[in-house]
């Protein structure tokens, strides 16, 4: 193991002795006490075995994220439960040395105050949220589909699109799947919606495109009248693991691309389609990655725009609200409405329509789940279909968006 997995198992123990002072003052039985030190010890045990099987380079297994979920979540509830002891033991230390100062003899009851059982409840039951939630959020939470509905309005929507519905799919993160019936309740939802059209917003996989294959049959039964369009991700060029060589990874990505083309789905690599009704048309324009910072920029908006008009009506799908924020907005063509994912509202948040919405994501990215509008544009940000990392979801459940394109003065 590296050794920031070393520390970091080293500090899961600390904490998880440390957390166990306050666990006793509540517990008194003996076989309770074991009971949590068996779990403790198995989380830790299982995490590094599934640590030690994986080999660098490679993409990580669902198993090994699940170890790694539990692992956190036990170390979550040590975290917080300390934190109490620790306030509590600084405040039984100050006690002590006002005890020593004053002369009061070692040994009577107030000498070195005993821990209170109140603070110990108190920590317990705080730190049970998370890690409930947690556990919670990888045994249902990450199937745990919505469908979100909105209706936008437009001064300049051509007339025959008055209506016009799109659902929004994002970040699949095929690799991290692990049951196929979950995911073909989520498919069977996506064309329940009947929509006019399916787009799909990137991340189709977490690394390599052989992730997707054993789920290219049920994604292949996504159907819309108008077709099911596409962009990339930034986990779509296997940036995150290592490659045999670059013909490789190139190799890689052009399946990843051949596979979405058998799939259905029309992928949109800096260009643009038109879809037309009655006369009427609106373009929808789609780019390859582009993220502030460290991640990817492949995209050329200039490139995909090409052939268009200022006026025309436009969708652009693009993986990264940043993208948006950064060069979107700024933009003198005037793109009507973007469709981007990237952020997955962090996985973790709590939501409650109407009254608060809040993830610690929103510390990275100002616009990172939902509808936003900006100088008179729409950005739906997906808080994505599939998950990565924390093999889970809590209070920020897998999305499935549909959109109602509307005219003003026609609805």
């Amino acid at each position: 193991m590296s050794r920031f997995l070393i520390i970091l198992c080293v500090i899961y123990i600390i904490l998880a002795v440390y957390g166990f002072q306050g666990f006793k003052t509540l517990f008194k039985n003996q076989w309770t006490q074991i009971a949590y030190g068996v779990l403790f010890l198995g989380a830790l045990s299982f995490f590094i075995f599934k640590v030690l099987q994986y080999v660098p380079g490679k993409a990580l297994q669902p198993g090994t994220a699940i170890a790694g979920g539990v692992f956190f979540s036990f170390l979550m509830f040590a975290l917080v439960l300390g934190f109490f002891l620790l306030i509590e033991d600084i405040v039984r230390l100050f006690a002590f040395g006002y005890n020593k100062i004053n002369g009061l003899v070692e040994g009577t009851p107030k000498y070195l105050p005993s821990r209170r059982k109140f603070v110990s409840i108190i920590g317990l039951g705080l730190a049970s949220l998370p890690f409930g939630a947690l556990l919670y959020g990888m045994y249902k939470g990450k199937y745990n589909y919505k469908v979100l509905k909105y209706e936008l309005e437009f001064d300049d929507l051509p007339d025959a699109f008055d209506g016009y519905q799109i659902t929004q799919i994002s970040d699949v993160h095929s690799g991290s799947f692990d049951d196929k019936d979950k995911v073909a309740y989520g498919i069977d939802l996506i064309n329940q919606q009947k929509s006019d059209a399916i787009l799909f917003t990137g991340d189709m996989v977490n690394n390599k495109t052989e992730e997707m294959e054993p789920w290219a049959d049920l994604f292949s039964t996504l159907s819309a009248k108008d077709g099911v369009y596409s962009v990339l991700g930034n986990h779509d060029y296997g940036d995150y693991i290592g490659w045999d060589s670059d013909d490789a990874k190139a190799k890689n990505l052009q399946d990843l691309k051949d596979l979405q083309t058998t799939m259905g789905f029309d992928l949109l690599l800096d260009s643009h389609r038109y879809i037309e009704r009655d006369g009427d048309k609106i373009a929808l324009v789609g780019v390859e990655n582009w993220g502030r910072g460290r991640f990817k920029k492949a995209g050329d908006l200039e490139r995909a725009k090409r052939g268009i008009h200022k006026d025309d009506f436009k969708i652009l799908m693009s993986h990264d609200p940043s993208h948006w924020e950064d060069v979107v907005i700024n933009d003198d063509y005037h793109f009507h409405l973007t469709l981007s994912g990237h952020t997955h509202g962090m996985q973790f948040g709590v939501e409650i329509p109407g009254f608060i919405k809040w993830s610690p994501v929103k510390w990275r990215y100002k616009y990172w789940a939902g509808v936003y509008k900006e100088l008179g544009q729409f950005i739906n940000v997906n808080r994505g279909f599939g998950f990565i990392g924390y093999p889970g979801r809590f209070g920020i459940w897998p999305e499935i968006t549909v959109i109602t394109l509307k005219k003003k003065g026609l609805t």
